[in-house]
């Protein structure tokens, strides 16, 4: 007689861990871009729309400013949104700062171009843009006409940086198409319905706007002395930092549908595109693709800074590895291409998340044509991305709570809650806007710095150097990525296993640098000043 032989089997079930939850309504986010969608396929109402993080009355918490649409078959009048962080509560305090611009909004910029401490506030349009002042007081006034900035095309981002290394902060303003409301044309999508167009169905590329900071409250136009003018493309994403090693503040402008721009800074207001000869205008297919949202890190520790853009659907991502002298398209080998390229991607962080010292990779979607079986009631809905890092390679991951799928434009990065984590702000098309907020079990596992130059202001363009696990990091000073955006400028370094992070220096805008030692997990300030240096709140 043979008896059955009997297994004992032993399942033990690990819940994945989640990384993030929306709450946005319980802290009082309660905002919608508002497209003013009529069935008229106003191109605009499928591109925006921008938001900022920013701590505009120095409190020391993240506050939010929502760039708000609009509608162009309607005066139904609609404003951007200022929100006040009070301990991690969000009050709106629009009225009373006079921060309510009314224009059908893109994007948004953020930095202190008069040196008085104070972050301010420049928006794109389609239509004038707007530079509201930040008075100190909590209030907020227009001072567009009087600085000289109010350029009335299609805006998209916009980045403010000292490309001249003078010590105040210059402006730099992309123009997206040449387009007004009213423009007969017709598209239709793979299905043969109407639909929204794309940019190449307008042959319209835009100039985009070089501005000077004079000093003394106003800009002058350098667009076309600069050599700026040259060129015309449909930007969309926008990076200023110095990626040709030579100290100056460089710009990258990803274009949609077109080769992206490296302009190279050579100094006395002279700048020269190089993107084609330094292999980061097209694909390593040689192709140019839909250029979104941009990021920017030194990803591989070799002390210069990497690209990574984004594209639309069937595209992948591209990520262009810095060699010094030149890019490589690394994309496929980093698993990005297979992971990325079943959406159309907007905004998008190369952010540490988990606080494992690794840059992990958020990405938010949304289509652009009613193309393909609809997710949800809401055609152009897709659902956003979260890849996390590991030393080869990038793979997705289900890490947000209680996901939801929209059609998702910015994606604004920053620490809302001064807990160590990164949290996300994603702003929706016609949809609540998600606060993602960082619930990671490792979020408290970081050094922050915030570092200023001599005015007081976020020394925006400044590289940070440390030694973290034996390894030496570097991150930029920076508030202009993903896609019209404002982040939060602070440096943020994941400790992984480590307790601190050592031989801390900051190489400033004008070449000089700095050392400031070592430092444990928290937020600290490290302050330039005309007599030195100073740290605080270490």
């Amino acid at each position: 007689m043979i008896l059955p032989l009997l297994f004992a089997f032993s399942f033990s079930f690990q819940e994945p861990v989640q990384w993030f939850e929306d709450e946005a309504s319980q802290r009082g986010v309660n905002l919608t871009w508002v497209s003013g969608d009529t069935g008229a396929f106003n191109m605009p109402e499928i591109i925006g729309g921008g938001a900022a993080l920013l701590d505009f009355d120095n409190d020391g918490d993240l506050d939010v400013y929502f760039v708000q649409g609009g509608h162009f078959d309607s005066t139904t009048p609609e404003h951007n949104v200022l929100l006040r962080n009070d301990d991690g509560m969000f009050v709106d305090v629009t009225k009373q700062s006079n921060s309510g611009d009314s224009g059908y909004g893109m994007g948004v910029a953020i930095g202190d171009y008069n040196n008085d401490s104070f972050v301010d506030i420049f928006i794109t349009n389609v239509g004038k843009n707007i530079l509201l002042k930040n008075n100190g007081d909590g209030t907020f006034e227009d001072v567009t006409d009087a600085a000289k900035v109010g350029d009335t095309g299609w805006g998209a981002s916009a980045a403010f940086a000292d490309f001249d290394a003078d010590g105040d902060l210059d402006l730099y303003a992309i123009n997206y198409l040449v387009w007004e409301h009213g423009l007969d044309l017709e598209c239709f999508n793979a299905k043969g319905t109407l639909d929204y167009c794309s940019p190449t169905n307008y042959m319209a590329p835009a100039k985009d706007i070089l501005y000077r900071n004079n000093g003394d409250g106003t800009f002058a136009n350098m667009t076309e002395s600069a050599g700026i003018g040259t060129r015309t493309g449909t930007g969309l994403g926008i990076l200023c930092n110095d990626y040709t090693g030579d100290g100056k503040i460089d710009i990258f402008v990803a274009n949609d549908g077109m080769a992206d721009q490296l302009w190279q800074n050579n100094g006395s207001w002279s700048f020269i595109d190089v993107a084609a000869i330094r292999g980061c205008a097209l694909d390593n297919e040689g192709r140019a693709k839909a250029g979104m949202g941009v990021t920017t890190d030194d990803f591989d520790n070799d002390g210069d800074l990497d690209i990574l853009v984004c594209n639309l659907f069937g595209e992948s991502d591209s990520l262009y590895q810095n060699e010094g002298d030149y890019f490589v398209d690394i994309t496929a080998r980093k698993g990005i291409r297979t992971s990325t390229r079943h959406a159309t991607r907007f905004g998008l962080g190369w952010v540490d998340f988990n606080n494992d010292g690794i840059l992990d990779i958020y990405e938010a979607n949304g289509r652009v044509q009613e193309i393909g079986a609809p997710l949800t009631a809401d055609p152009f809905a897709e659902p956003n991305f979260l890849l996390q890092g590991s030393k080869t390679d990038w793979k997705r991951i289900e890490g947000v709570k209680d996901k939801k799928t929209h059609t998702s434009r910015a994606a604004v990065f920053g620490d809302i809650d001064n807990d160590g984590g990164i949290d996300i702000l994603v702003v929706n098309r016609d949809a609540p806007a998600y606060l993602l907020m960082n619930i990671h079990p490792d979020k408290e596992n970081a050094v922050t710095l915030r570092v200023l130059e001599e005015h007081g202001r976020n020394a925006l363009g400044a590289v940070v150097s440390a030694t973290v696990n034996g390894i030496s990091v570097n991150h930029p000073v920076q508030s202009a990525w993903s896609y019209m955006a404002g982040n939060d400028p602070r440096v943020h370094f994941g400790l992984g296993e480590a307790d601190k992070i050592e031989n801390v220096q900051v190489r400033w805008v004008d070449g000089t640098t700095t050392d400031f030692g070592s430092f444990t997990r928290g937020f600290h300030t490290l302050a330039q000043k005309n007599s030195g240096v100073e740290v605080i709140n270490r």
